[in-house]
């Protein structure tokens, strides 16, 4: 019997593995603060759209709701069409989802095996969206996506070219400061009035408005993103 004993208390760290995941996660954030408003980060940050929406998706389905369609458009914006379900967990689940995923991404990016399980859920998942796709835009971006991650997995077990933890991880950081960049951008700095944040304003009874429903998410999120950094070096201790 295999017992685990997670050190938790990071003693004794530092080990090899620990010091790739740190600096691998330093120059991935570094790459997306760099290309930020380049044309070559666009795809990376519509997938965080599509798993803003994929999580509103779920939240219905979970709450007993169907779901109409989904859309991510080229400007980074998306909407998901929904009918029935619990309002109020529905709203919050896109941002807190989405950025849930990225912690999910990063921790799957820390052994390959799980990183293997998380791009064939990911690529499930794209081709499920796609059923349910209203635009051309979100249809192009799984299709896109399930062709890349086709390659990189081809790439992985086929040549020495084993990249697929790496592309997992900087798609799960690209998502978690995404995420954290949209809820100041939409919730916080410009106050979008068709947000989900003041949506669930006026459906909660908590006294508390958009703006601050978007810093309570905004601090949710990175708490998301910081466990995860911890966990991960947990997991490689």
């Amino acid at each position: 019997m295999v017992k685990l004993n997670p050190n938790w208390e990071l003693k004794n760290s530092c080990n090899h593995e620990q010091v790739v995941f740190l600096v691998t996660v330093a120059v991935c954030t570094v790459v997306i603060l760099a290309l930020w408003r380049t044309i070559l980060l666009r795809p990376f940050k519509l997938v965080t759209v599509f798993l803003h929406e994929a999580s509103h998706a779920i939240a219905c389905k979970l709450t007993c709701g169907h779901v109409e369609g989904i859309q991510v458009h080229a400007d980074e914006g998306g909407t998901t069409q929904t009918r029935g379900g619990i309002y109020w967990l529905i709203l919050p689940a896109g941002y807190l989802g989405s950025s849930f995923w990225g912690m999910v991404l990063i921790l799957a990016s820390t052994n390959l095996l799980t990183a293997r399980i998380a791009a064939g859920c990911f690529v499930a998942a794209l081709l499920i969206v796609l059923c349910v796709a209203k635009n051309w835009t979100l249809r192009g971006l799984c299709i896109g996506f399930v062709l890349f991650l086709g390659v990189v997995w081809i790439l992985q077990e086929t040549t020495k070219i084993r990249i697929l933890r790496y592309i997992i991880l900087f798609i799960g950081v690209m998502n978690s400061l995404f995420s954290v960049y949209d809820i100041y951008d939409d919730l916080i700095s410009r106050r979008v009035h068709s947000s989900d944040a003041e949506k669930f304003a006026e459906v909660c009874p908590c006294p508390c408005n958009g703006v601050g429903w978007g810093v309570i998410w905004g601090l949710i999120s990175l708490v998301f993103l910081c466990g995860a950094m911890y966990i991960g070096l947990v997991i490689l201790s």
